[in-house]
């Protein structure tokens, strides 16, 4: 038995652009309903959804049948929590709020085992290794894993060219909402500002080569960073779409007010 092959990684090194959607419900039912509307892949979020190992866990079998890639987001870059996931059989990581090519050096080395890396060995035990049926786990595993870095702060910014050129970091994500804040614009992504600092990024990974990705709620934003070279863009949230569909649903036969619309540029 092989190892399972990366499709997203493979994508990413072709310069395929891939389609994802952001999965926060915290549910593997809804997960597995999300991995069968047709998204290359899926952001199951473990930062700011209610999510802990196990669930994160249940939520990867649950979509593994179905074509969309699963990305893993922890709350953290930790070496034992990276490790965790990993065993569990994630894959491909986005990891938040790197500021530093020390952090992401940090990352990388979390994500792999020695001599190149820190990753504690225990493949009997994990999924990963297929409970140690995958014989050769150890010595390809590293060939399958995928590691994005998020960089959402000026800091991040200021050092993003040290960060993206880092040896074992597959692609940059961009994350505008904390940026906004970062920039002085909390709550307000669109901002002017903050957008033009996408753009500058975006055009300095696009000319190293690296990666990029975004969320954008928004389709003309959306497409105007798939434009810009940013090949993995999420495009939507579960939360948001179950949401607004009901909230609509509501309002059709009540008379109520809509909710109030919120940035949608990303989160």
């Amino acid at each position: 038995m092989p190892t399972p092959a990366n499709p997203f990684k493979r994508a990413l090194a072709e310069g395929r652009p891939q389609i994802g959607l952001w999965v926060g419900l915290a549910n593997p039912y809804t997960a597995e309903i999300c991995a069968g509307a047709g998204f290359d892949w899926l952001l199951i979020d473990g930062e700011h959804a209610p999510n802990d190992v196990p669930g994160l866990l249940a939520q990867l079998q649950a979509v593994a049948p179905y074509p969309s890639h699963p990305i893993v987001r922890p709350v953290i870059g930790d070496t034992a929590l990276i490790k965790q996931l990993l065993d569990i059989g994630a894959q491909t990581l986005l990891v938040p709020m790197i500021d530093t090519p020390e952090q992401a050096a940090a990352t990388v080395a979390a994500m792999h085992y020695p001599p190149r890396g820190v990753r504690g060995v225990g493949a009997a035990l994990a999924r990963a290794s297929r409970w140690g049926r995958i014989g050769d786990y150890l010595k390809t595993a590293s060939d399958e894993l995928c590691l994005l870095l998020q960089i959402e702060t000026v800091t991040g910014l200021r050092n993003l060219e040290a960060i993206a050129t880092t040896d074992g970091v597959d692609g940059i994500f961009i994350g505008p909402a904390d940026l906004a804040a970062s920039l002085g614009h909390l709550g307000a992504p669109s901002h002017p500002e903050v957008q033009a600092e996408i753009e500058k990024a975006l055009a300095m990974l696009k000319r190293l080569g690296v990666p990029s990705g975004i969320l954008a709620a928004d389709e003309t934003l959306a497409r105007k960073f798939l434009a810009a070279g940013a090949t993995f863009v999420a495009v939507g949230i579960d939360t948001m779409v179950l949401s607004r569909a009901l909230s609509a649903l509501a309002a059709t036969y009540k008379d109520v007010a809509p909710p109030a619309q919120t940035d949608r540029a990303g989160y």
